[in-house]
């Protein structure tokens, strides 16, 4: 006999506003808490001193994952100028000082410069694996971290606020984009040097912060007798930018068994599934451009109805 699973079997997306302080995985165990959820997982890494959009899965929301982790975000971060840092951020040790502050007009004209296709060389003090073991473990150890420089998007970069001494900026990037970095290659570029003061995320994927809840809002919610229906986004938000195809009852059967009916002039590509009654997301198929239009099931959605979150 199979074990049954600890806690609710609650699927849907919680987009939480992440606060200042706290790590993504403590994120996680605070909404698997207060959801008593069965399994959930973050759609992204968000250093514990930065703040805004994480988004978490819970459930089946869990299979629809690698489409945030993959998917472009969009920040807002101050820079200081004038003492780089260990870690790039207000926590580390300064490593270097400089007297230069660039005027506005020079921070416009570097703004090209990392805009499109860059190459940057991610902190030491990041949750990429070294040998299987975070990169920011290693170098709190002492270790020299060497991690390799690797080709990344600035789709666009923009200043927002300026001063001598520190300024504002947005910046929607490609997944892998670290802000530190950028923030601190941006300061060298100006012949100073300098650290991220503020940093918030504001966008990842469909997910933005008009959409985001407080963990204060968020307990205050469920205490209150709120469902989790009212603060959860369906498994399939993650997945709108893939076309939508329906299924009947005799599909639904069909896709149980892990065979793709057979749906003639379907053009090639990925398409979610949903049931053509209730709409409810059933799979993730994928439909071959060779010449024999090979299908194969993607991912297949365990939902009950009463434990999904609707629009």
């Amino acid at each position: 006999m199979a074990r049954r699973k600890k806690g609710n079997p609650v699927h849907g997306w919680l987009i939480l506003d992440k606060p200042y302080g706290m790590g993504s995985t403590p994120a996680v165990s605070f909404a698997r808490r207060v959801f008593n959820a069965q399994k959930a997982g973050h759609g992204g890494t968000l250093d514990p001193l930065a703040e805004g959009v994480l988004p978490i899965a819970l459930g089946e929301a869990t299979k629809t994952l690698p489409y945030i982790l993959d998917a472009d975000k969009t920040y807002r971060f101050t820079l200081r100028f004038g003492t780089a840092t260990a870690t790039g951020d207000a926590e580390g040790d300064i490593v270097a000082t400089s007297d230069v502050r660039p005027t506005e007009a020079q921070i416009q004209a570097i703004l090209p410069q990392f805009t499109g296709g860059i190459t940057q060389t991610p902190p030491a003090y990041s949750a990429l694996k070294i040998d299987g073991k975070p990169a920011y473990e290693r170098a709190r150890a002492g270790e020299t971290v060497e991690i390799p420089s690797r080709d990344v998007t600035i789709y666009s970069l923009k200043l927002r606020a300026y001063t001598p001494e520190e300024s504002t900026f947005e910046a929607e990037v490609s997944k892998g984009t670290y802000i530190r970095s950028l923030g601190q290659d941006m300061a060298v570029a100006l012949g100073s040097c300098g650290h991220l003061s503020y940093l918030r995320r504001l966008k990842a994927g469909p997910f933005d912060e008009k959409m985001a809840i407080t963990k204060e809002t968020l307990e205050n919610c469920l205490q209150n007798g709120h469902s989790p229906q009212t603060v959860l986004h369906p498994p399939e938000v993650a997945l709108a930018d893939i076309p939508a195809h329906t299924a009947d009852a005799q599909d639904r059967q069909t896709l149980k068994t892990g065979r793709v009916p057979d749906w003639p002039g379907l053009a090639p590509g990925t398409y979610r599934v949903h049931d053509k009654v209730n709409g409810q997301l059933l799979s993730l198929v994928s439909i071959g451009a060779d010449a024999e239009g090979t299908k194969r099931i993607l991912r297949n959605f365990n939902l009950d109805e009463t434990d999904i979150a609707k629009e």
